[in-house]
């Protein structure tokens, strides 16, 4: 898995956001693996998209994924089922919720409720996103300890 490639997952909910996402992810040089939805379809259940993205993500060192959906809730917690994942969830909280997701808790997935974000401020905050490193030291014992599991 190359480390400029963002795996991106949604359901109806999200739909509209991760297309934004994606073009703009698109337009800064990142490849794009979209597990869907691939179009809107007000029916379709999110464990059919995330689950297969985060599949992936565990499965693939590196890995980093962006999903979306209502609340953004239910899609992290069908992605944190999967060994190695660790998915945080952003509202439109503090941006230093971004930072710490990454230096401490060395989130792979970000986990956006496209109800309560627009999409200039997710477009934003997955670049400060991307752009934090893992700070490891004191940090890196509990993500192995999550990851035993």
């Amino acid at each position: 898995m190359d480390n400029n490639t963002i795996v991106l997952a949604t359901d109806h909910a999200g739909f509209e956001l991760k297309e934004a996402v994606k073009k703009s992810l698109l337009e800064l040089g990142f490849e794009v693996k979209d597990f869907g939805a691939l179009e809107y379809e007000p029916t379709d259940d999110y464990p059919d998209f995330i689950n297969p993205a985060a599949k992936f993500i565990s499965e693939n060192d590196n890995a980093m994924g962006i999903i979306f959906g209502g609340s953004g809730q239910g899609e992290a917690m069908a992605a944190n089922r999967f060994k190695g994942v660790r998915a945080a969830v952003f509202y439109d909280g503090p941006d230093e919720i971004i930072n710490l997701s990454r230096l401490h808790n060395n989130a792979n997935v970000l986990s956006f409720g496209s109800r309560f974000i627009d999409a200039e401020r997710a477009k934003e905050l997955i670049k400060q996103w991307l752009s934090v490193e893992f700070e490891g030291g004191r940090h890196q014992k509990r993500i192995e300890k999550l990851d035993s599991y």
